[in-house]
């Protein structure tokens, strides 16, 4: 009994060490990816040149987590945990070398950022399925819900830190300071981490990473649509909209951007308590009405825009029901895909669903730039409900396979 408290008490203790390594990440990059769009928006950057800016850090964040999962797999999540943290410090200190600023030059450091990311983030989900114990289901949702919510959280925080450091210390020495707060968070978290996240006896083979369930899959093929349909308004054409076409300033952007991420983050921490208020169990059928409901916010935007409603208005209230829907959908999938990974190599499984997540990105963010550009902010929200209504019936199917 004495054995078993300390090792329910340990892993408690590598929770908050490995929740303390995904603020800091998560708070320069939110911060990051603000600055780079605010900053080179004020150099002339069109919008469809800043999006190309993220082309590689979406892509790479594809194959890292295709890789990513096998090497958690094999050599251990400390590992791919602090390879993610060290090569997001080298990022921001390299985007500082301004004379050396050029699309190609950002495009191959942004690439590294979205190596690091990702490195972190499936480090940080797959270990809580060690830590926690595969019958609590409950308790699995709700440690999820709460490392997946707070990171949200932080990352809203990090919009608004990007666009106050930017206003208030400039481009690179704001890169700086980032830079500097996650080496300490690393060096913290470094000396207090024990080695319950080391490698297992079990050694997969590079052709395991794709998964033979198909639960796995439809939620990995779900969750793609669902990050595109919130990328392809939100990353670009929301904050150069609310900059060119409602005159705001970069810190007002950046707080109107964090606000959402915090909304946002707060309801997916808070998913479990729902759920529970309504004596409801997080699984197929929960996902399925979430992605209707989703669907649902995005008529009611373009309804509202029908009968001619303020564009910013639309934008702004639509931002808020977005937040909420879709952050129960985000909770309710992340939540899935730990409980569905399979006991030996569930980084390969975390690995492959947030490869498809990645996918999601990537073309969210391109087409969010060359849709505004072409077409304006109100096109965005219509492909956006597209890539919900795709969404529904992967999700539906999801729901037979249960």
């Amino acid at each position: 009994m004495l054995a078993a408290t300390k090792t329910v008490n340990q892993g408690i203790k590598d929770y908050i060490q490995i929740t303390l390594a995904y603020w800091g990440f998560t708070l320069t990059d939110g911060a990051l990816r603000m600055l780079v769009v605010l900053y080179f928006h004020t150099l002339g950057y069109t919008p469809i040149e800043v999006a190309m800016l993220f082309l590689f850090y979406e892509f790479f964040g594809i194959v890292t987590n295709l890789f990513g999962g096998w090497l958690g797999a094999r050599f251990g999540l400390k590992l791919t945990l602090f390879s993610g943290l060290f090569l997001q410090i080298s990022a921001l200190v390299l985007l500082a070398q301004t004379q050396w600023l050029s699309v190609a030059y950002v495009m191959a450091l942004q690439a590294v950022s979205g190596i690091a990311k990702d490195l972190n983030k499936m480090s940080a989900k797959t270990a809580i399925k060690q830590l926690v114990p595969s019958d609590e289901g409950s308790t699995l949702f709700k440690w999820v819900a709460l490392l997946t919510g707070s990171k949200n959280t932080l990352k809203g925080c990090g919009f608004f830190l990007g666009g106050f450091l930017l206003a208030m210390f400039g481009y690179q020495q704001s890169l700086y300071i980032l830079a500097a707060g996650l080496g300490i968070i690393s060096l913290l978290v470094a000396l207090r981490l024990k080695r319950s996240l080391e490698a297992k006896e079990f050694k997969p083979k590079f052709n395991q990473v794709f998964s033979s369930s198909s639960k796995v899959n439809l939620l990995s093929f779900a969750r793609c649509f669902l990050f595109a349909s919130r990328d392809v308004w939100f990353v670009v054409a929301l904050p150069v909209f609310l900059t060119m076409e409602a005159g705001w300033s970069s810190t007002e952007v950046g707080t109107m951007m964090a606000a959402w991420v915090i909304i946002y983050g707060v309801f997916q921490s808070s998913t479990p308590k729902m759920f529970k208020a309504f004596n409801k169990q997080a699984n197929a059928n929960a996902a399925l009405f979430a992605a209707i409901s989703l669907l649902l916010v995005i008529l009611v935007m373009l309804l509202a825009a029908y009968f001619a409603l303020p564009l910013v208005d639309i934008a702004i209230l639509g931002l808020i029901l977005f937040a909420i829907i879709f952050a129960v959908n985000s909770a309710i999938h992340s939540f899935l895909i730990v409980h569905y990974a399979r006991d030996e190599g569930a980084s390969m499984d975390v690995g492959l669903y947030y490869m498809a997540n990645a996918c999601g990105r990537l073309f969210g963010t391109v087409l969010s730039g060359v849709v505004y550009q072409q077409f304006g902010l109100l096109a965005c929200v219509f492909v956006s409900g597209i890539f919900v209504a795709i969404c529904v019936p992967i999700t539906a199917k999801l729901k037979q396979n249960s």
